[in-house]
């Protein structure tokens, strides 16, 4: 069963997606390192998004699909996490 992170309206969309990112990456207990290496993306890159900088949309996709996490875009425009239902 998948499981929805919504992002709160109170918060920055940027910092709830990477709250949820850092959450799914300790959760497995990968560093920034490995996340990259998965992502194929630098480990400076990981270390933005954790801090809620901007990123390209194909570099945050990259990362939540590394860490089997998914993006849906609800009706006001928000981004919440999703859970993929298989663990990678």
């Amino acid at each position: 069963m998948a499981r929805s992170m919504k992002v709160k309206q109170s918060e920055e969309p940027m910092a709830g997606i990477a709250q949820r990112i850092r959450k799914a990456r300790d959760a497995r207990g990968w560093s920034q390192e490995e996340t990259a290496v998965r992502a194929e993306v630098s480990r400076p890159t990981i270390a933005r998004i954790e801090r809620g900088d901007d990123v390209s949309t194909a570099t945050l996709v990259k990362v939540i699909s590394a860490l089997g996490l998914t993006v849906e875009v609800a009706e006001a425009g928000q981004a919440a996490a999703t859970r993929r239902a298989a663990e990678p």
